[in-house]
This record gives structure tokens, C-alpha cells and sequence, in this order.
């Protein structure tokens, strides 16, 4: 039985396309998402949108949600929410949010902030799909074990159900972001 040799075709080397032929995808950011809680992570997550949205002249959406306060009933009522609780929330993270924008963002790129109240992944996911959200950067609290079975991840949620690209930020990995 013979052999046949396998004849190796030499493959020229690639020249170094001209600018002017080279084809550049483009990436078009408008707004940018950032889901807050106050928490280092989430500012951390901020602190990677900055730096985004300066260099595609985008904007930032700052929102906070509000998980409705439930309380168990007596007289078998059912579950009752207290308006006052969820009123000084609103109040007080509309204050947070004034002094992360001040603080954080400045003058360097536009931003607004944004309070919903409901459940978090929902309403991150329902904002972006209203708004037409280009991208999201949020934080992962890094959640494992029973913890994560509990609560299950605001961040995991969002990814699975988001209208737009996720950018997921964990408080211990390699930085890109500097300053």
C-alpha cells in the first residue's frame, strides 16, 4: 500500500493593511446604564462607566431601586406596605444619588439619575428596554454558597434577560480602569 506524501502549501505572510483599507468595526455607546446601591461595588461599576462614556461621548443613567417593603399583617389582612419607610428611601437615595453624580461624575459627562421601585433585576432590565440602553455596567456582590442560593444574583438575572450588552464588574479582578 502506498503512501502519499502530504505536500504543505507555504502561506505568504500577511502584509500590514493600509488604514485607509483596513476595516474598523464601530461602536456606537448613547447611554450607558449603571444600577446602584450605594454599596463599594456598585461605585466601582461607576467608576468603570466614567471613563466609557467620556470616550463615546455617552451619557450615564444613575438607577436606584427600590425593593417594595413588606410587612406581615395582623388579622389576616395579608402583607402590607408602609408608604412612610418606602418614601424616606426614595428621599434618601435621591439625596445619595445627587452627591455620587457631584462626587463621582461632575461635569465630565452627562448623567441622570433614575429611582424605580420594585424588584431590582426587573427594573434594570425594564429600564434599558424602555430607554433603548446601549450598555449596562453593573456590579456583582460575589455572592456564593447560601448566600447566593438565598438572594440568588441581581447581576446574573440582569445578564440573562437584558435587551442590551452587560459589562460585570467584581470587586477583585484585573483593573483596566485606571485612577
Amino acid at each position: 500500500m502506498a503512501t502519499k506524501k502530504r505536500r504543505l502549501h507555504r502561506v505568504p505572510a500577511r502584509r500590514a493593511a493600509s488604514t485607509t483599507t483596513r476595516r474598523r468595526a464601530k461602536i456606537e455607546l448613547n447611554r450607558i446604564l449603571v444600577p446602584v446601591d450605594f454599596s463599594e461595588h456598585s461605585k466601582k461599576a461607576l467608576r468603570y462607566a466614567i471613563p466609557f462614556a467620556e470616550q463615546f461621548k455617552a451619557s450615564i443613567d444613575l438607577l436606584y431601586v427600590i425593593e417594595p417593603t413588606i410587612y406581615p399583617a395582623d388579622f389576616s389582612f395579608g402583607q402590607l406596605g408602609y408608604p412612610n419607610v418606602e418614601n424616606e428611601l426614595r428621599e434618601r437615595g435621591s439625596g445619595e444619588l445627587d452627591t455620587l453624580i457631584r462626587r463621582e461624575i461632575g461635569r465630565r459627562v452627562p448623567a441622570k439619575k433614575v429611582i424605580r421601585m420594585g424588584k431590582a433585576f426587573y427594573e434594570i432590565d425594564q429600564y434599558a428596554r424602555e430607554e433603548e440602553i446601549d450598555l449596562i455596567i453593573i456590579a456583582t456582590h460575589g455572592h456564593s454558597g447560601v448566600e447566593h442560593v438565598l438572594f440568588g444574583s441581581t447581576a446574573e438575572k440582569v445578564v440573562r434577560h437584558a435587551p442590551c450588552p452587560v459589562l460585570v464588574v467584581r470587586m477583585a479582578e484585573k483593573e483596566f480602569v485606571k485612577g
